[in-house]
């Protein structure tokens, strides 16, 4: 059996239910009110309804960015991940585990999104996050791109395999929490939208493989994001030839059992694949 060298990877993201702890050296500074103090900063804690950020982490303890901080939903758990041993995914053997899922359980009946009866209807099961994320690079736009340990490096052994065959990929979006999924219902909801139209064209929060840090969308330049028409295009010719070899499959092809629409550009890790494909 050939083994590949796990490929470094430089950063790590702690996620908690409600806050995400940023390497600071990652995040966009906001205005000049806080620019110094994150320029020092080692980690961020960043709020994740919304993205706000809440707290610096610099070497003479938490400088707080917001005020009542204390009081911020999410805080007591935040410090406990801060204060954890710090994590180093080098040598491919890290432990990943799972948030809870009550909190989402809680606001999805506030949107009355009823959980079971899409599970049962789709055949899709609700998808906890990662407790901690690893850097993948930047997508298109220039983003972190953040992506479950393994995934991230099946990712990069992806990319690396194409550019070698003179397809270029694009990252399009990785892990997706469920703030931001819930997000895009709210906002829907707001302009009039009812849930099942929503439903049609976004899976119902918790039930997105973006939570689990698996999923990534895969785009080409010069083609716009998320379209059917990159089915046409020579880096999906490609992908549908190898990506297999590392352990990504598409996870809608047309007329699949989920009812979701087809979605070329969607494609999901699995490390058992990947293991034995390489063995």
């Amino acid at each position: 059996m050939t083994r590949t060298p796990p490929l470094p990877l430089k950063a790590v993201l702690r996620n908690t239910p409600e806050i995400e702890l940023w390497p600071a050296d990652l995040l966009r500074v906001r205005g000049n009110a806080h620019a110094r103090l994150l320029a020092r900063a080692r980690r961020v804690l960043r709020r994740k309804r919304d993205g706000a950020y809440l707290a610096a982490e610099l070497d003479d303890g938490l400088h707080a960015l917001r005020p009542a901080l204390q009081r911020e939903p999410g805080m007591a758990v935040a410090r406990r991940a801060l204060a954890a041993h710090p994590l180093h995914p080098r040598n491919g053997l890290e432990h990943v585990g799972t948030l809870p899922l009550h909190r989402l359980h809680e606001r999805l009946d506030a949107l009355g999104l009823d959980a079971d009866g899409y599970a049962a209807s789709t055949g899709l099961d609700l998808v906890p996050e990662p407790d901690w994320l690893a850097f993948a690079g930047f997508d298109r736009w220039r983003r972190p791109l953040w992506l479950r340990i393994d995934a991230a490096r099946g990712w990069l052994r992806l990319r690396d395999a194409a550019l070698a065959d003179g397809i270029v990929l694009e990252a399009i979006s990785g892990y997706r929490s469920h703030d931001y999924q819930l997000g895009i219902f709210e906002r829907k909801l707001a302009r009039g939208l009812q849930v099942e139209d929503i439903l049609a064209v976004n899976a119902a929060p918790g039930f997105s493989e973006h939570h689990s840090g698996l999923a990534l969308d895969i785009g080409t330049p010069d083609e716009p994001p998320a379209e059917e028409s990159f089915e046409r295009t020579p880096a999906f010719a490609w992908l549908r030839g190898h990506a297999g070899e590392h352990g990504f499959a598409m996870s809608y092809p047309r007329d699949n059992p989920h009812g979701i629409v087809y979605e070329p550009w969607h494609w999901y890790y699995s490390a058992l694949d990947a293991a034995q494909k390489r063995s």
